[in-house]
C-alpha cells in the first residue's frame, strides 16, 4: 500500500512540475526566480534561449521519463518504451546542455553556478552514458545509468520542495538557492544508489540474453 502511494506521488510530483513551465507562458513570466534576474538578461536572446530551452525539454523529458520506471509497460510495450526513450534522451541531452548555460547567471553567484553546472554535467553523462550501454545491448548497464539520469531530472520536483521550505528557514532567498543548488540533486543521487543496490542488477549481460531496447 506504501509502495502504490508512493508511486503515484513520484508521477503525480513529476507531471506537475512538467507542466510548471506552461505558466510562463500564460502570465507575466516575471515572477518566482525570474524576479532575481536583471533586466539585461531578461532580453538577452541567448539567455532566452537557453532558459526557454531547459524549461520546456526538460520539463518534458521529466513528464514522459517516470513511464519508463514501470515494468510491466517495459515488457508489454516495448516498442512504445523504445520510442519513448529516445525522446527522453533528446530532450535531457539538449536541456542538460542549456542548463550549463543559463547556469552561469545562476542567483546567488558562483556558489549556485558551480552547483548547477555540477547538475547539468551529471545528467548529460549518464543520460549519454546510458544510450551508449542501450546502443551495445548492455541493459542492466542502461538500467543502472538511466535511474541516475533520471534522479538527476528529478531535481526539478525536489528543488521546487526544498526551496519554499529553505526559503522560510533562512529568511533569505539567496542563501536558501545557494544551498538547492546542491540540496535538489544530491539526495537524489544516494536514493538512487541504494535503488541500484537493491535491484541488485548483474554487473555484466549478455547480449543474446536481454531484448534489443533500441533500434
Amino acid at each position: 500500500m506504501i509502495k502504490t502511494i508512493l508511486k503515484i506521488l513520484f508521477a503525480l510530483f513529476a507531471t506537475l512540475v512538467a507542466l510548471y513551465p506552461a505558466i510562463y507562458f500564460i502570465i507575466d513570466r516575471k515572477f518566482g526566480l525570474l524576479q532575481s534576474k536583471s533586466e539585461i538578461i531578461l532580453t538577452s536572446i541567448f539567455w532566452n534561449a537557453g532558459f526557454y530551452t531547459h524549461i520546456i525539454l526538460g520539463g518534458l523529458a521529466l513528464l514522459i521519463g517516470w513511464t519508463q520506471f514501470n515494468e510491466r509497460f517495459r515488457i508489454n510495450k516495448m516498442s512504445l518504451h523504445r520510442k519513448i526513450g529516445q525522446l527522453y534522451v533528446i530532450f535531457s541531452l539538449l536541456s542538460a546542455t542549456a542548463s550549463l548555460y543559463i547556469a552561469l547567471y545562476a542567483t546567488g553567484g558562483i556558489i549556485t553556478t558551480i552547483g548547477f553546472i555540477s547538475l547539468g554535467v551529471i545528467w548529460f553523462y549518464t543520460t549519454y552514458t546510458a544510450y551508449i550501454h542501450v546502443r551495445n545491448k548492455r541493459i542492466a548497464s542502461h538500467q543502472k545509468m538511466m535511474i541516475y539520469s533520471y534522479a538527476a531530472c528529478f531535481a526539478a520536483v525536489t528543488l521546487r520542495i526544498w526551496l519554499p521550505l529553505l526559503a522560510m528557514l533562512f529568511q533569505d532567498f539567496t542563501t536558501a538557492y545557494r544551498i538547492v543548488a546542491y540540496l535538489c540533486w544530491i539526495p537524489n543521487l544516494i536514493i538512487a544508489y541504494f535503488i541500484i543496490k537493491k535491484m541488485n542488477l548483474p554487473k555484466t549481460t549478455t547480449h543474446s540474453a536481454m531484448p534489443q531496447v533500441w533500434g
